[in-house]
């Protein structure tokens, strides 16, 4: 059975892009737009096993276009820069907010690792010079 809490509100805020939840137990969270798509449940993102995540870049300020009701079960936004396979079920929801401080410090240091940046359009290599 599964006891995972839902949530009893779901608010988009485009301004400060966040989304902000509250759980059937009580828990009330505010998830970035970005953290929601660096730690999308995609394929894309997540790969099709452990060690095969793909590190989201340039997502400091991408926007929740739409946001679709899945089932019973989950939502399923569509971010501004096309990404839509995403479907974020409660439970994933709950671990977001649950564990969002951990999640954050850990996307900044594989950031930082990759070099990368978290805005758009940032170059990810260094420019070399045009050859004369």
């Amino acid at each position: 059975m599964d006891t995972t809490p839902h949530p009893t509100e779901i608010k988009l805020h485009q301004k400060s892009r966040v989304m902000e939840l509250v759980f059937s137990d009580g828990s009330q969270f505010e998830l970035s737009y970005e953290l929601l798509r660096v730690y999308s449940p995609s394929a894309e993102v997540q790969g099709h096993g452990p060690g095969q995540e793909v590190l989201q870049v340039g997502q400091r300020a991408v926007d929740i276009v739409t946001l679709e009701p899945v089932g019973n079960y989950a939502v399923q936004p569509t971010f501004s820069d096309g990404h839509s396979t995403g479907i974020y079920s409660w439970e994933h929801l709950f671990w977001l907010g649950t564990n969002r401080d951990e999640l954050w410090r850990q996307y900044l240091e594989r950031l930082e690792a990759a070099g990368a940046s978290r805005d758009a359009g940032a170059a990810p290599f260094e420019q070399r010079p045009k050859s004369k």
